[in-house]
């Protein structure tokens, strides 16, 4: 069994929150349409943990924990005409996306804001701080998920 890997996943408000997550259970986190943050979706194994992060949100920020419960696979709706994610380029047999499932950990108190991660020694260098690298899917130091695990269970700070 290979070590647990850590990520942050964002998603809009207006997409799905970590309330739903909570209510749902699981989720296919599903549309990554961007080929960094795709190849990020298939290293992921059943048992990593990702950072659930609120992005184009009032603040952004990290507003809990799920768990990946169903590793990489193709992205069916990339095939269907008239789905938000077809991709007529994307073939069953030669599938250009892929999703994961996820179930719901925890949610925080309060979300840790993006100002926050700037602002805390040690969070400096997570993908999600560094202009122009901010694609949806990206890895997390084990370190910096627990540092963010603890700034959001203290209420943010």
């Amino acid at each position: 069994m290979s070590a647990r890997r850590y990520w942050l996943m964002k998603c809009e408000p207006e997409a799905y929150t970590i309330q739903a997550l909570e209510r749902d259970g699981t989720s296919a986190w599903e549309g990554v349409r961007n080929y960094q943050a795709r190849n990020f979706l298939k290293e992921m194994s059943a048992g990593d943990r990702a950072l659930f992060y609120a992005s184009n949100a009032d603040p952004s920020g990290v507003t809990g924990v799920a768990e990946v419960c169903r590793a990489a696979y193709p992205d069916p709706s990339a095939w269907s005409k008239g789905h938000t994610y077809y991709d007529p380029k994307s073939k069953p047999d030669r599938p250009s996306w892929y999703m994961v499932d996820v179930r719901f950990v925890e949610k925080f108190p309060q979300i840790v804001s993006l100002d926050t991660l700037k602002a805390t020694p040690g969070l400096r260098k997570m993908m999600v701080v560094q202009p122009g690298r901010r694609p949806s899917v990206q890895p997390v130091t084990p370190e910096e998920f627990e540092m963010v695990l603890k700034l959001g269970r203290s209420g943010g700070r």
